[in-house]
C-alpha cells in the first residue's frame, strides 16, 4: 500500500468516527443506538468488508477509531460482548454464509446479541480435536448432543460458536464441524461454575438434542478444524492484544495503588514496578506493532505471543499489589459479584477492587489455551522445533481410548 493510500485511508476512518460522535453523542445516545452506529459507518471492526461492520482498510486503523469514539464517552464493545467481538465476528464473517452473516453481525456488534464459544469439554481441554460432543445430520438440520464446560458468558450468550464431532471413524481433526448455535433452544441447558472469586462467569452446557439448522454452519462438513483456528487465533490476539493507551490495564491498576499508598512503598518494590511497567509498555507497542503489520491478513500464531506474554504479566502486575498491600491483601470484601457489574466482564472493564482481580488473574493461563499449549505452538509453527510425538495423529477418533 502506497503511503498515499494509507494516508486516505487514515482520514477516512477519522472523519468517519467523528461524524458518528456528532450525531449520536455518546452521552445522549442509547448503547446499542450508538453502536449500532458505528457498525452502520464501517467502525466495528474497520477491516471487514463494507456493509460487514468495516471499511475494508488496515486492521490497525481500528485503534484510531476506538480511541475517537472512546475518547469522546463511547462504549468498549470487547468489554460488553469480548466473545462476540474479539472471536466470534471474525470467524462469521471469513466462514459463514452471507445471508447468514448479515443476519448475526448487526446484533452482535450493538452488544443486543452475547456470544459464548463452547468449545472445551471435561474430556478434551489442552486436546480440544479429541472433544466428544456429536452433531448427526437430520434432513437439513443438525441435532446434537454432549457437554461442554467452563464457557463464559453461557449464562447470558444468545448464540454460541459450536465444534462438534460429526464423524467418529476419521483421524479426531478431520471428524469436526463447526456450527453457531442457538442458546435458547430447548435442546441447551446452561449450570453455573462459582470461582474461587466468588463470581461464576464460567457454566457447564449440556447439550440434549439442541437443533442447528444446516444454514448455521460455518465452513464445510468435516473442515471445522480450519474453522476453529480462525477462532483461536483471534482469540489469543483479542486477549494479549492488549491496549493502545499506555499504563492501562493490569498496570494501571497497580500504578493506581502506588499513587494512593505512598505509606507502603519502598525501594525494592519501586524497582519491581518500573520493571513492570517496561514489560507492559513493550507488551503493549508489541501488540500495536502487530496490529499494524498484520494488514488485513488472517491472524497466524504469531498471535499467541500476546497471549502468552500479556496472561504471564498480568499475574506478575496483581502479584505486585498484593505484596504492595501487605496483610491487607487478605481482607476480601464479599464473594458477591460487584453492584451493578456483570460478573463475566468485570475483570475487563477494570471494575473490582485488587484482591478480586488477584484471583481472577489466576485464570489468565489456563484460558483462551494454556501457557504450555502456546509454547508448544510458538515452538513448533514459529521456530521450527520439533513436533511432541502424537500417537493418535493418523488412527480413527473411535479407536483413541478416552478418559
Amino acid at each position: 500500500m502506497t503511503t498515499t493510500a494509507a494516508a486516505t485511508h487514515r482520514e477516512l476512518v477519522a472523519e468517519t468516527a467523528r461524524r458518528v460522535v456528532a450525531e449520536h453523542p455518546p452521552a445522549a445516545t442509547p448503547r446499542a443506538e450508538f453502536l449500532g452506529a458505528c457498525f452502520d459507518a464501517g467502525l466495528a471492526w474497520v477491516h471487514f468488508p463494507r456493509g460487514s461492520g468495516g471499511l475494508g482498510v488496515e486492521a490497525g486503523l481500528q485503534d484510531l477509531a476506538d480511541s475517537i469514539l472512546q475518547g469522546a464517552g463511547g462504549p468498549v464493545p470487547f468489554a460488553l460482548n469480548p466473545i462476540g467481538y474479539g472471536m466470534a465476528a471474525p470467524t462469521v464473517v471469513e466462514h459463514a454464509r452471507p445471508e447468514v452473516a448479515a443476519q448475526l453481525l448487526r446484533p452482535l456488534a450493538t452488544c443486543e446479541e452475547l456470544w459464548c464459544q463452547l468449545f472445551s469439554e471435561p474430556g478434551a481441554g489442552s486436546d480440544l480435536a479429541g472433544l466428544a460432543t456429536r452433531a448427526v445430520l437430520d434432513g437439513d438440520t443438525w441435532v446434537v448432543g454432549g457437554q461442554k464446560v467452563w464457557t463464559s458468558l453461557a449464562h447470558r450468550a444468545r448464540r454460541a460458536l459450536l465444534l462438534a464431532r460429526t464423524d467418529p471413524d476419521v483421524p479426531k481433526h478431520r471428524g469436526l464441524t463447526y456450527f453457531v448455535l442457538d442458546m435458547t433452544d430447548p435442546g441447551v441447558e446452561v449450570r453455573p461454575l462459582r470461582q474461587m472469586t466468588g463470581a461464576a462467569e464460567f457454566n457447564e452446557v449440556h447439550l440434549d438434542g439442541a437443533r442447528i439448522p444446516d444454514a448455521h454452519r460455518l465452513g464445510g462438513v468435516g473442515e471445522g478444524w480450519r474453522v476453529a483456528m480462525t477462532t483461536l487465533m483471534n482469540e489469543r490476539r483479542a486477549i494479549g492484544g492488549g491496549s493502545s493507551r499506555r499504563g492501562s490495564g493490569s498496570i494501571g491498576t497497580a500504578l493506581r495503588l502506588w499513587r494512593e499508598r505512598p505509606d507502603l512503598r519502598t525501594p525494592a518494590l519501586r524497582e519491581r514496578l518500573t520493571v513492570l511497567f517496561a514489560q507492559a509498555d513493550a507488551a503493549r507497542l508489541t501488540g500495536e506493532r502487530q496490529r499494524v503489520e498484520s494488514g488485513d491478513r488472517p491472524v497466524g500464531p504469531e498471535g499467541s505471543i500476546g497471549k502468552l506474554v500479556g496472561a504471564e504479566l498480568n499475574q506478575a502486575v496483581y502479584d505486585f499489589c498484593m505484596d504492595l498491600l501487605g496483610i491487607e491483601a487478605t481482607l476480601y470484601g464479599s464473594y458477591d459479584p460487584p453492584d451493578g457489574v456483570d460478573d463475566a466482564t468485570d475483570e475487563l472493564a477494570g471494575v473490582g477492587d485488587v484482591q478480586r482481580a488477584f484471583l481472577r488473574s489466576r485464570a489468565n493461563t489456563i484460558e483462551g489455551g494454556t501457557s504450555e499449549v502456546l509454547r508448544n505452538i510458538l515452538g513448533e509453527r514459529l521456530l521450527g522445533l520439533p513436533g511432541e510425538p502424537r500417537a493418535d495423529t493418523n488412527r480413527p477418533w473411535r479407536e483413541v481410548p478416552r478418559g
